[in-house]
């Protein structure tokens, strides 16, 4: 068996073998990523979680209207497709909720962190107010969030340590209930459940975590509306 976390070792799993079973602990999109059939019959040899990092466009973009009442341009660091094609549902899912709220989007596609600084200058030239960051820069949040607050762009993460680093929120599954549940799987499987017939689940809430003292520097404040969302309020 393979346990893979995250949609690129999901995908790297899957070129290597097309019988022994994996375990997505957990994978963003894997049904758009092409990862299984449905959620509630995979019928391959992946299954497991996923973290629908890809469909919280919707949450994201109300929780920055909320933190930021003149919001009008969002601004997205996303990978290129090469780098992870999990950045195009990703991407997609903010572009179609901003619109929806009659936003403006400056998404912004790189390879590496050499391009970190570019990418930000595009953003804040393009009048970006805030970002929505992709999981897979997770490693360079403290880096990330100190180009972000010197341009006054609000970071948003999947990842609560960005917030905790500084950045402004962040909003995502829990991560540890998550990993701790990909262990049912491995249970299953190996007592002879077949992958193809265990449904894919997904979570069922999120965690919002904000950060006060950064929404202070950027002129914010933290509204009842804005406070009632928050699971944890960082000082």
């Amino acid at each position: 068996m393979i346990v893979a976390h995250f949609t690129p070792a999901v995908r790297a799993a899957m070129a290597a073998t097309k019988t022994i079973p994996i375990v997505m602990a957990p994978a963003g999109a894997p049904l758009q990523s092409g990862f299984i059939k449905s959620l509630s019959e995979p019928g391959g040899n992946v299954t497991g979680l996923s973290a629908m990092d890809a469909e919280l466009g919707g949450k994201r973009i109300q929780l920055l209207r909320d933190l930021i009442p003149n919001l009008a341009c969002v601004g997205v660091l996303a990978t290129t497709p090469t780098t992870d094609p999990f950045s195009q549902p990703f991407v997609a899912d903010i572009q179609a909720a901003a619109t929806a709220s009659n936003l403006r989007v400056s998404p912004v596609l790189i390879g590496g962190s050499s391009e970190f600084e570019e990418a930000f200058s595009i953003m804040a030239k393009d009048g970006a107010q805030a970002v929505i960051v992709q999981g897979f820069f997770g490693p360079y949040a403290k880096r990330l969030v100190q180009i972000a607050n010197k341009h006054r762009i609000a970071y948003m993460s999947p990842d609560r340590s960005a917030v905790a680093d500084g950045g402004l929120a962040s909003i995502s599954a829990n991560f540890p209930l998550l990993y701790q549940y990909a262990a049912v799987y491995v249970d299953k499987i190996l007592k002879g459940a077949n992958p193809a017939s265990l449904p894919v689940e997904q979570p069922s809430k999120f965690q919002v975590t904000v950060n006060s003292k950064t929404a202070q520097a950027l002129g914010l404040s933290l509204s009842p509306i804005v406070l009632a969302q928050v699971d944890e309020v960082i000082e």
